[in-house]
Parts: C-alpha cells; sequence; structure tokens
C-alpha cells in the first residue's frame, strides 16, 4: 500500500477483524504503547472492530504525559528568570506544573517561545548571545537524535549560552516495569514503529524471552493496528513469545546506527522518574560527561525541586493500562482539557484527551 486511504480501508479492516475473531479462544488484554496509537484507536473505532474478548489498553507512551511534574516546575523557573529565551514544542506549554504552566509564565511576560526543531533553538541561541537559550528537551528515543543533534552542534559552534533541559525517557524499561507490576493484566504489546526506526527491535527480545509475551512493532494507521493485534492473538494461541515487526516499511531490526551512535554519544542512560510511576531505574537519558557543560538543571540550580501530583488525577493508573479514562470521577467534569488535572487530558496524545474528544 502507498496511499494513507489504504491503510483505512474499512472493508480491509472488516477482513483483519474476522481473522482476529477466528484467532481468538479466550479473552486477551493487549496494550498499546503509543498514545499515537491510542489516538488512532479511539478515533477510528478499532476496538469497535474486535471481539469481546480483545481488551485493548493504553500505554504511557505519551512524552508529555511522562513528563515529571518537577521537571515543569523547573522548566517555569527558569523560563521566569530574566535574560532567558525558554524554548519549547507547543505541547508542553500548557502542562500543568505545580501552580502554573509555560503557557502563564508568557503571558505574564516571560519569553517562552514554541519551536518546531531543537535545531531552531541553536539558530536562536547563535541570534542572541547575550542571552541564555534553553531548549525542554522531552520525548522518546524518537526525538533523542534530533535533541542529540542540537546539543552536538551547539558544542560545534562555540556556544557558551545554548543548554538543554533533558527529561527523555526508554520505552523498553517501562515495559518491563509493567510486567512486573503485582496488578499486570497486559498479555501482548503492540511496539511504537517509530521508536523501532530509531532503536531497532533487539531490546525488546529478552522482555518477550523473560515475561512470555508477544511484542509486534506497529505502525499507527487502522489496518497496522488490527494487523498488529492479529500477531499477538496468533502468538497468544499458540504459545509463542515472540517480537515480530508489522512495520517492516519504516522500522528495520537493526534500527538507525547513526541516530543509535549519535544518542550513545551525546547521552548516558540515567534513572528517570515518569509522571503518574515513579522512578524506573536506566529508564532516561542525560547528558554524557563530555556535553555536561549543556546540562541546563546545572547551570540554573534547579535540580533539587521535587513536587507532588494531584491526588485526584488517575493518570498513572491509565499510563499502566490498570484503568481506563472514564473510570476516573473526574474525567469530563473536574478534569478537561481547558483545565486539565493531568498530562493524559492535555497532551494531543494523551489517552484522556482522545476518549474527551472522540467518545464523548
Amino acid at each position: 500500500m502507498k496511499y494513507i486511504d489504504e491503510y483505512r480501508d474499512a472493508a480491509a479492516a472488516r477482513r483483519i477483524a474476522e481473522e482476529i475473531r477466528r484467532a481468538t479462544i479466550r479473552p486477551r488484554t493487549i496494550m498499546e504503547i503509543c498514545g499515537g496509537q491510542t489516538h488512532s484507536i479511539v478515533r477510528f473505532g478499532v476496538d469497535t472492530f474486535l471481539p469481546e474478548e480483545i481488551t485493548l489498553v493504553h500505554g504511557p507512551g505519551c512524552p508529555v504525559c511522562v513528563t515529571p511534574i518537577e521537571q515543569i516546575d523547573r522548566a517555569i523557573a527558569i523560563a521566569s528568570r530574566p535574560g532567558v529565551i525558554f524554548c519549547s514544542f507547543g505541547d508542553m506549554l500548557r502542562v500543568p506544573g505545580s501552580e502554573t504552566d509555560l503557557l502563564s509564565v508568557r503571558a505574564a511576560g516571560g519569553d517562552v517561545r514554541i519551536v518546531y526543531s531543537p535545531l531552531d533553538a541553536v539558530r536562536i541561541a547563535r541570534e542572541n548571545p547575550e542571552r541564555e537559550t534553553v531548549f525542554f528537551a522531552v520525548g522518546f528515543e524518537t526525538t533523542a537524535p534530533a535533541n542529540a543533534m542540537a546539543v552536538f552542534q551547539a558544542r560545534e559552534l562555540g556556544l557558551r549560552n545554548f543548554t538543554v533541559l533533558v527529561s527523555h525517557v526508554l520505552v523498553p524499561p517501562a515495559i518491563e516495569t509493567i510486567l512486573s507490576s503485582p496488578g499486570n493484566r497486559v498479555e501482548g504489546f503492540l511496539a511504537a514503529g517509530h521508536v523501532c526506526a530509531v532503536m531497532g527491535t533487539e531490546e525488546y527480545v529478552p522482555i518477550a524471552k523473560k515475561h512470555r509475551v508477544p511484542i509486534v512493532v506497529t505502525g499507527f494507521e487502522p489496518l497496522d493496528i488490527l494487523q498488529g493485534i492479529l500477531l499477538v492473538v496468533r502468538q497468544l494461541e499458540e504459545g509463542r513469545a515472540e517480537v515480530e515487526n508489522a512495520y517492516a516499511r519504516t522500522a528495520r531490526d537493526e534500527g538507525n546506527a547513526a541516530a543509535r551512535a549519535l544518542i550513545a554519544r551525546v547521552f548516558r542512560v540515567t534513572d528517570r522518574k515518569w509522571r503518574g510511576i515513579g522512578s524506573i531505574p536506566r529508564s532516561g537519558l542525560g547528558l554524557a560527561e563530555e556535553f555536561a557543560a549543556f546540562d541546563a538543571e546545572t547551570r540554573f540550580d534547579v535540580a533539587s525541586r521535587t513536587a507532588e501530583e494531584s491526588p485526584i488525577c488517575i493518570s498513572g493508573l491509565i499510563l499502566q493500562g490498570i484503568k481506563k479514562p472514564p473510570e476516573c470521577p473526574a474525567f469530563g467534569t473536574a478534569c478537561v482539557p481547558e483545565h486539565p488535572l493531568g498530562a493524559t487530558m492535555v497532551s494531543s496524545e494523551g489517552a484522556c484527551a482522545a476518549y474527551y474528544r472522540y467518545r464523548r
């Protein structure tokens, strides 16, 4: 298939759904990792094509959703300082910190700018040598190469007024945490194809083997997702637990060697706190010692800040597949996109936002 409408063909979706129905022998719970997959499922009603024995739950694959609240507070503290140009992707601006958000900082006069690439922030730093430029580097393995390139380029240019507030997270440790949880009910995973386009599939192999869980690399269109579900169900019913690549048009088993090398050069693996989930060992990226001069947390002395999340918001349970958005008492009442309690409602990839937009 070459065109996007071919991946949304209703007749083809019904054919795959029928294959899933024939393959399903007993109830199964499958998690899609990526928020983009969640939105596709809810928007196109992919779950309505499935037999009632199949339950889809939503994973932690939304970079905005999993950025911890104290990291938002650190961003706000830096952005509020005179002389700072704070650069971020647009969807981070409305994510609530403990008391306010970056959009409010901008409304109060802070120089908070939306950029579409981390290299835009490098350009801004070059154009404003008398001011400090900070880029909010969030996301999974998908955004890490571009962010690493920005740091690398800044050093090559000799910029001393450019730093990054790093909040990168890694998918495989999160899967391990979900599978190791006492409340886990996930039997198979749809892995995000764009992550594997960068990192490959090798890291998933020991997880599939250790936990006896199928992991199928999947795209983001309805037929991609249905095909991924079919492959997971077949594995489960046949007693197999393997890594399969159903997104071969983009993802290769070995990933992107150049991108992986750049990530390994600029970053180091570190422990990282996830919003709503807590600290996961070796689940994040921080700057390597060679690039430590570009660490905004150190330059602005904000690393010690801590914060507590709203006790009402259950986004942590949603991100682990334990609850679904409509099960939250605040969903659609105390928590709406205009006044979100948690990032899963404010993020364009958040599960709560998907249900609010398409299922109310």
